[in-house]
């Protein structure tokens, strides 16, 4: 699928800050003439549009929280949130660049205003983790015990973003829900500068055991959901953290050794990864030609706290789920996506591997929703996932 952009990279994020419009992450017209500025594949071009319509879309929402229109600037909050998080996206090429910290702490700042606006019960809460907080947000229908969904993203999601993609879905549901980042996402490696670990078990537990202190929370009924490298870390985590009710992978993912992208077949002879010097030049070759591997090494380096390529190939190294899949025993949804463009296959591996009970659900191009995490068809995954998760919590609603 391209829309408006030939560089696939460019397109496929163009279409997850447009597939959030049904929950109010995003306006079609604002994101369509926000993309027809921007230069086709130029990082700093993709920055300044969408941070001048984020900045638009702030002011608006300022002007509108003055004159007292509490819906009006609810909305232009959500909005604005999503497209400074999109025009933060691509700034990994200068190390400690200040924009980043500044445009995505807007892309917080503007969804905490929002949050504050809200009809829906929301708290941020802190969970302890390790000497230092997970920061979160605790969605709840009201004060009834409820089944709840965990929710995190992956590679380079946001807290705030959870919101859009699963969250309010929830809501609408009867779900409870809590969005958290882990280590190397979002507050926890900006701020905190926590990188990415392997053994999201350690992530997932106080998570837990924070949501077995609210009332409101059904401790038999707690399902996890993981975001895009968030279908690795949420079947590793479900693997150990047996008080989990049931575990969503979106997409699957078996793997993510960096290491293994420079063994595929018909790329000629491997590449001796102890080589730095070699590797360098590899590396340098193709991130000219690929924008998704341009920002994929660079977001990885400052993810993994890597201070070079052979250093983040070794730091994902452990990120397997061989030997760890039949470990899981809670029912496992693992989704797939037609046309995926970052682990296509890697679903399939993950269901092979599993000995509990199993979904495979498969989403296809003529459904509209053949992406990576099936963007641009957020209401059709969310409507798939809760029929499914309802059954298998043994929901029945009059």
């Amino acid at each position: 699928m391209k829309i408006v952009f030939e560089d696939q990279t460019f397109s496929f994020e163009l279409l997850r800050a447009l597939g959030y419009a049904p929950y109010g992450g995003a306006d079609i017209g604002e994101c369509l003439s926000t993309a027809y500025r921007i230069e086709d594949g130029n990082f700093e071009s993709w920055y300044t549009e969408w941070y001048k319509t984020a900045e638009r879309i702030h002011a608006l929402a300022l002007d509108s929280s003055e004159k007292g229109n509490r819906v009006s600037a609810r909305e232009f909050y959500l909005r604005a949130s999503n497209y400074y998080r999109n025009a933060e996206f691509f700034l990994r090429d200068i190390p400690n660049d200040p924009r980043m910290l500044e445009t995505w702490g807007k892309s917080r700042d503007t969804f905490s205003r929002a949050v504050e606006l809200m009809d829906t019960l929301v708290e941020k809460v802190e969970i302890p983790y390790e000497g230092t907080y997970l920061p979160a947000y605790f969605y709840r229908v009201d004060d009834a015990q409820r089944p709840t969904l965990i929710v995190h993203g992956g590679y380079d999601s946001t807290g705030e973003e959870m919101y859009f993609a699963a969250a309010a879905a929830a809501l609408q549901r009867g779900y409870n829900c809590l969005a958290f980042e882990g280590p190397g996402q979002g507050a926890v490696i900006r701020e905190q500068q926590i990188p990415f670990r392997h053994d999201w078990e350690n992530v997932v537990t106080p998570v837990v055991d924070y949501l077995l202190t609210r009332r409101e929370v059904d401790p038999q009924r707690m399902a996890l959901l993981g975001m895009s490298l968030g279908g690795y870390l949420a079947p590793r985590a479900a693997a150990f953290e047996h008080r989990l009710a049931a575990c969503i992978a979106n997409d699957g993912l078996f793997s993510f050794r960096f290491g293994e992208k420079f063994h595929q077949p018909n790329q000629g002879p491997p590449v001796d990864l102890s080589d730095s010097i070699e590797l360098d030049k590899l590396i340098s070759v193709l991130m000219k030609k690929s924008t998704n591997l341009r920002w994929a090494i660079r977001n990885g380096m400052f993810t993994f706290n890597a201070d070079s390529i052979k250093e983040l190939i070794e730091k994902t190294e452990p990120f397997t789920l061989d030997g760890v899949a039949d470990k899981i025993k809670c029912p496992t949804l693992v989704c797939a996506a037609e046309n995926d463009h970052f682990f296509k296959g890697q679903p399939q591996q993950l269901y092979d591997a599993l000995t509990c009970p199993k979904t495979f659900m498969n989403f296809t191009s003529e459904e509209g929703a053949g992406e990576h995490c099936h963007s641009g068809a957020t209401v059709l995954f969310n409507h798939r996932l809760f029929e499914w998760l309802d059954e298998t919590l043994g929901l029945k609603y009059e």
